[in-house]
């Protein structure tokens, strides 16, 4: 780990660049009301009520905080030795996902938004289970500032991932009723999300926080999902 100290102020300098367009991303995208939609312009028998991402002002305070933490001794160490190019890379890989969907129009921009989202999954997961796995947070600053943080994003991606999924390859709710292969692939996709709920808090110390927001994206999807009684109930 002794390399990444050289450019350990590259590193620190390079979060708060890649932070900045992340933030800006997020908020493009909050503000541009429902033409920004995730999914849009396709709207699938998956997609949450628009309140469930209102978690994302928390992720980005939370960020904040752990870019300031960044130029503690002890959040520097975390920073270079744990999270090391990463992290900012996690922040211009969902400022892409983020900026794809601003420009959405078809199926195939979507489709281009999905496998960048894939990646951004690929790169949380192995930040979240090294989190989760290879150090405990020693100090209240590392439980909230950086094991929060990523424990909430990585829930808000795992809903964030289907629902993209769904927009990519699911009919569109405006126009078509739910066929008997669509309500098994959500009744399925659904049962996969209470499950994982499940397996945050038993696995391990329990991650309560990454819980929540996936059952917060369960409620949004039986808030949004009132048109079928199958999927709504199955969402609760």
């Amino acid at each position: 780990m002794s390399g990444s100290v050289p450019y350990s102020g590259l590193l620190k300098a390079c979060n708060i660049l890649s932070y900045l367009l992340f933030t800006s991303s997020n908020v493009y995208a909050g503000l541009g009301g429902d033409s920004l939609r995730l999914g849009h312009p396709v709207h699938t028998f998956l997609t949450p009520a628009q309140w469930f991402f209102g978690v994302c002002p928390l992720i980005n305070f939370l960020f904040l905080g752990l870019l300031i933490y960044q130029f503690t001794p002890r959040g520097g160490k975390v920073v270079t030795e744990q999270l090391n190019w990463r992290f900012p890379a996690l922040f211009v890989l969902n400022s892409i996902f983020t900026s794809l969907y601003s420009l959405q129009g078809s199926r195939m921009l979507n489709l281009l938004a999905f496998l960048v989202l894939c990646v951004v999954a690929g790169v949380v997961s192995h930040l979240y289970g090294s989190l989760r796995t290879e150090a405990e947070p020693e100090t209240w600053m590392d439980r909230y500032l950086v094991h929060l943080p990523f424990s909430l994003y990585h829930g808000l991606i795992v809903v964030v991932f289907f629902v993209s999924a769904f927009g990519v390859l699911g009919v569109d709710a405006e126009t078509h009723a739910p066929g008997i292969i669509t309500k098994i692939l959500v009744f399925l996709t659904l049962f996969f999300l209470e499950s994982t709920v499940a397996g945050y808090v038993l696995y391990g110390n329990g991650d309560i926080a990454g819980a929540t927001v996936i059952s917060l994206g369960l409620k949004a999807i039986a808030d949004e999902q009132r048109s079928s009684k199958f999927i709504h109930w199955s969402a609760l």
